[in-house]
């Protein structure tokens, strides 16, 4: 569904009031108000630099109070305290997993911590961009539009690195006048966004399953240059020639080149992208789809953690596929 579709009465009931400096209509002007984001990562971190860097103002929610030095240097307005984000119009979250984000929504009471659903007011906008479940997208579309409250699901692809650049890719569902609302920050933060339709769950579908499409070809990367090494040939050429020829994705370009040079630096983290694995074989396994690829991959993730990898970026793939093929000594595990 193009983002210019217009929605449903239904729909457009789910994020009553206009933002201000807009219009009623979806082609009204920009938002002006305070943006509030929560999930300051690697990830987040960057996004909100980029944002104040277009001029807007950023109120970022951080647990720690030794982080806000570094926030403020940034041009964000740091606070300890969700409460002064619940005046803003629109609050954007990029937070890790499930947990996290149903902790920020729905709050918790033995902590004192009022959620973002009891706490925005009626025609707010929840632009949610982290990687999480369907079924927990859809709680918290169903939950904001119980308090009036619109909610768009936008998680995007690329890496922190493409953050800093704007070079990431959004996909975003949700009401169309609600993405349509968001759309000028969204246009801050990536060089694309791709609407796909009125029910945010369908965006994190997506999410979860391009993922998983670029796991497995970094499993396939691994093994086939292990081959390579094994046969005593530079990896880099080999490299080179597959990605001039039928693997010229930015996947393989850009992981095939760091597995060439085995750089491994931390990025996508072994741990969230065992999080997206296991989210992305449970979405197949509701739909009745064998993905016998990815329970490799999970398989190595798995490995990679218990060998001490955790820390480190999903190109460390290619050095358990290289270890398994004998051309390194596979670590001792260190008890924890």
């Amino acid at each position: 569904m193009s983002k210019h579709e217009p929605s449903s009465p239904l729909a457009l009931a789910s994020a009553s009031g206009n933002l201000p400096g807009q219009r009623g209509d979806a082609g009204g002007p920009p938002v002006v108000s305070e943006i509030g984001f929560v999930g300051l990562g690697h990830m987040g971190m960057a996004m909100a630099a980029n944002l104040t860097a277009a001029g807007r103002r950023v109120i970022a929610y951080v647990r720690r109070p030794d982080q806000i030095g570094r926030l403020e240097a940034l041009g964000l307005r740091p606070t300890t305290d969700l409460g002064d984000l619940l005046d803003c119009k629109v609050v954007i979250s990029m937070l890790p997993d499930d947990d996290a984000i149903r902790e920020i929504v729905f709050g918790r009471r033995d902590i004192g911590l009022d959620g973002l659903a009891a706490g925005l007011m009626p025609g707010s906008i929840h632009l949610s961009m982290s990687t999480i479940s369907t079924a927990a997208a859809s709680l918290l579309a169903s939950e904001h539009a119980r308090n009036g409250q619109g909610y768009v699901a936008a998680p995007v692809f690329g890496n922190p690195d493409a953050a800093k650049a704007r070079q990431l890719f959004i996909v975003a569902a949700g009401v169309a006048a609600d993405v349509e609302r968001c759309q000028p920050i969204l246009d801050n933060l990536g060089q694309r966004t791709f609407v796909i339709g009125a029910d945010p769950q369908d965006a994190n579908l997506v999410k979860l399953l391009g993922n998983m499409m670029s796991a497995t070809a970094l499993e396939m990367l691994g093994e086939v240059v292990a081959v390579v090494r094994k046969r005593g040939l530079d990896p880099q050429p080999f490299i080179d020639i597959m990605t001039s020829t039928m693997f010229g994705g930015r996947a393989h370009k850009i992981y095939g080149d760091k597995i060439a040079r085995q750089a491994y630096a931390p990025g996508f983290v072994l741990p969230l992208v065992l999080k997206d694995v296991r989210l992305a074989l449970a979405e197949a396994e509701k739909a009745g789809v064998p993905m016998p690829s990815v329970g490799v991959v999970r398989d190595r993730l798995i490995t990679g953690i218990a060998r001490g990898y955790g820390e480190l970026d999903w190109t460390v793939l290619a050095l358990i596929a290289a270890e398994e093929a004998g051309l390194y000594a596979v670590p001792p595990v260190t008890p924890n």
